[in-house]
């Protein structure tokens, strides 16, 4: 039997992680900081109910595992700061990545609230949008709609009037860009699903890749999802000209970045800069899953 003074050192240990929650009836228990799948609901649950949410750090004030660096940030749930989205209606917004970070596209988690209502991006701009909650509905000028659901996603071209609306609260991860043209070059609108994508051949490595946009050369950035099981990591160390966003949307792992080392999982993003080494692995018992900016197609010239 343990004595008073360990049993009181081991919940003080407990109270300073957040995981000490008082029940009814007086006693302390361990309280559960992740909800269970099916109180979730939706498939990147953890995304929206992250880990390391900010009510269960509220015992560890100043406390981030965000980084920035000159070439790679890692910005993590607990430091996400919501606000309006300009042009939106009942929409908050976190950016997680701008040209203020170095990069030359947005990244940006939109929740949007129900009679919620998008707005169109900045002229020869060019949006993705990849549900992670809940469903929106897509209305381009011609009045052709499309329900977006989790893991639906749609590109739409620069210059190119749609709409999104919900009801009900919904979760979308959107980036956007200034469209590098290409003369006699036109991108088309698209919608799909992750499920909808063939798996893709990739020599020398063992995770699985899908591309949710063509590969053709109207479209100057793609978007990947990568998945790893247990223990899978990345074969190539990556040094290369291209920039990448990133969301991890399922599981956990280490993703090097630079000369650093961080452990990550599902709902922290990650901006990676030209030339920056990268490299990661994943852990733990269940798939890890993430979406993947990157630039493709154009001379960087």
């Amino acid at each position: 039997m343990h004595s008073p003074q360990a049993l009181l050192a081991h919940l003080i240990a407990l109270s300073l992680l957040g995981m000490v929650v008082v029940a009814e009836d007086g006693f302390c228990s361990a309280g559960s900081v992740i909800r269970s799948p099916s109180e979730s609901k939706h498939l990147y649950w953890k995304v929206t109910n992250p880990t390391l949410s900010p009510s269960h750090l509220q015992d560890l004030p100043g406390f981030t595992r965000s980084v920035f660096k000159r070439d790679h940030a890692l910005i993590t749930p607990e430091s996400h700061v919501f606000s309006p989205l300009p042009d939106w209606t009942n929409t908050l917004a976190a950016y997680l990545i701008t040209p203020a970070i170095g990069a030359h596209f947005v990244m940006y988690l939109a929740k949007m609230q129900g009679n919620s209502q998008s707005g169109l991006p900045s002229y020869d701009v060019e949006r993705f949008i990849f549900v992670v909650e809940g469903f929106v509905i897509m209305t381009n000028v011609s009045g052709v709609s499309h329900k977006l659901k989790v893991d639906s996603y749609a590109y739409l071209p620069p210059n190119f009037e749609h709409s999104l609306k919900c009801d009900e609260p919904a979760t979308l991860i959107v980036f956007e860009r200034r469209h590098a043209s290409l003369e006699n070059h036109v991108t088309e609108q698209i919608v799909g699903s992750t499920d909808q994508q063939p798996l893709l051949e990739t020599p020398g490595e063992i995770f699985e890749l899908r591309k949710l946009l063509p590969t053709s050369l109207p479209y100057d950035f793609n978007v990947h999802i990568m998945d790893f099981q247990p223990g899978e990591y990345l074969n190539v160390k990556e040094v290369h000209y291209n920039q990448h966003g990133l969301l991890l949307l399922e599981g956990q792992g280490i993703y090097r970045l630079g000369d650093s080392w961080y452990p990550v999982q599902a709902g922290d993003a990650i901006w990676m800069a030209p030339f920056v080494p990268q490299w990661y692995a994943a852990l733990g018992k269940t798939r890890s899953r993430y979406l993947l900016y990157k630039d493709v197609n154009r001379n960087p010239l």
